[in-house]
């Protein structure tokens, strides 16, 4: 990087713990536990516990790789360096493009959680104001951006704190169920444990897969970290076990509680379990939270972009213009950049859906085609720092952050990885997902070698 065209380390490490937690656990969680439970029933739960297993090694291999070499967008860096140039440009492009497909999403999810207080609001309105809100947070500062994000996870986590905590007083004391405890037979008593079957199970995975998405956010952040060694040791260390618990737990909870083959018939089981209880307004505070997990999905997604596009213009990739600096020290012309197109996504899905009522399969098509590139940097990372490890043993010797079980934890983890990938073209509902994917990743590979064509001609 150059020396002139420096972020600012400014990010504390707690603003980047809940980043990485607040990355994660999006609205999906709240709004989308029953469609990932309809694949497989109560074993979704091992389904989660798998599927984070997984990332764990991906998250271990990335605070490893980070320990040693802390810059923005460092994953693409590892790609570039350590398996091939092509490696770190997929991960940088994969990364914006994924990013902006939440971000419009999120967006359109707001718009509508909106309309819950103020009906007769327009959706491109309350779009705009949204989308307004968060370009200009972004635009302040890195600060400005980890408070926010600080304050958004904050609100998601105490909300699924409380859902477990108010969920196991159900099960294990009765409270809300006149005092008789509501057990656990829910786990096997409708068809059993696992009611899809193998494939069930399977194609779960490729769900709950898209759900973990945004935990490599770290690797971002760590160029704007006060301290970053030490805040990737502890990030790392803690924000896996987190996720797990408030996934894990808060799953075990709604399948507990609820049958899961009625679970539709609940709606939000969320809502439904604050309701039980006697909390007043559940539906009004679970809407609330849905709004702010939608928000930080939408904050960190321009945050992420933005300084993805801003590592291309360094790396001499995009125009200069695009690493441009603010007084601040941001990158407002990515910033601005990002905001834009996913202002364009969210007025064509207006658009489309006024003309037709049918579009919005569309939109869910092209959303669900984020999953495949936000998969390349798992991928990458993995594959990464097993060539790292391969070609500088010298670096580990006094490393206090390894790998766990290197090699196996790698090859554990890509298998898996490679597996679920499998099962969604296998799978009907994800088919068309992930081939929108594989044309991406096509598509940056042509232009790469365009790219690289021409100035084989320069030269």
């Amino acid at each position: 990087m150059h020396e002139k065209v420096k972020l600012k380390r400014t990010m504390t490490p707690g603003q980047m713990e809940m980043i990485a937690i607040g990355g994660t656990i999006g609205s999906g969680l709240f709004m989308g536990a029953t469609s990932t439970i309809k694949w497989t029933g109560p074993s979704v739960l091992l389904a989660y516990a798998l599927v984070g297993l997984v990332l764990y090694g991906v998250m271990r291999a990335l605070g490893e790789l980070i320990y040693i070499n802390p810059g923005t967008g460092s994953f693409a860096d590892y790609g570039e360096k350590y398996i091939h140039p092509f490696a770190g440009y997929l991960t940088k492009w994969s990364n914006i493009f994924q990013f902006i497909i939440v971000g419009i999403s999120d967006i359109i999810a707001m718009s509508q959680y909106l309309n819950y207080w103020w009906p007769n609001l327009q959706d491109w309105i309350s779009g705009i104001i949204m989308i307004a809100i968060l370009t200009l947070a972004n635009i302040v500062s890195a600060k400005a951006y980890g408070r926010l994000e600080f304050w958004f996870a904050m609100i998601k986590v105490v909300t699924i704190i409380a859902m477990i905590i108010l969920g196991l007083c159900v099960i294990v004391l009765g409270l809300g169920n006149n005092w008789h405890p509501v057990g656990i037979s829910n786990l096997w008593t409708h068809g059993g444990f696992f009611t899809g079957g193998f494939m069930g199970f399977m194609f779960s995975l490729s769900v709950i897969a898209g759900s973990y998405q945004g935990i490599e956010l770290l690797g971002i952040t760590a160029g704007e970290a006060a301290s970053p060694r030490k805040a990737i040791v502890k990030s790392v260390k803690s924000v896996i076990w987190r996720i797990l618990i408030f996934y894990i737990g808060a799953i075990f909870v709604i399948v507990s509680i609820y049958p899961w083959n009625q679970l539709k018939a609940v709606g939000s089981p969320f809502v439904e379990t604050f309701t039980k209880v006697g909390i007043t307004g559940a539906a009004g505070i679970i809407n609330f939270v849905v709004l702010t997990a939608a928000l930080s999905g939408a904050n960190s997604g321009i945050y992420s972009a933005s300084r993805m596009l801003f590592k291309l213009s360094i790396d001499g990739q995009v125009p200069k213009v695009f690493s441009r600096l603010s007084k601040r020290v941001v990158p407002n012309v990515a910033v601005l950049t990002i905001a834009f197109w996913i202002f364009v996504g969210f007025a064509l899905n207006s658009i489309l859906s006024m003309v037709d009522a049918n579009a919005k399969n569309i939109f869910v098509i092209v959303y669900s085609s984020s999953v495949l590139p936000g998969m390349v940097p798992w991928f990458i990372i993995l594959l990464a720092e097993l060539n790292y490890r391969r070609h500088n043993p010298q670096d580990l010797v006094n490393h206090p952050f390894k790998m766990p079980l290197y090699p196996a934890y790698n090859y554990f983890s890509l298998i898996a990885l490679t597996i679920i990938l499998v099962f969604m073209f296998f799978n009907p509902d994800t088919r068309v997902s992930v081939s929108v994917g594989v044309i991406f990743i096509f598509i940056i590979w042509l232009v790469y070698q365009l790219k690289e064509r021409k100035k084989a001609v320069v030269k």
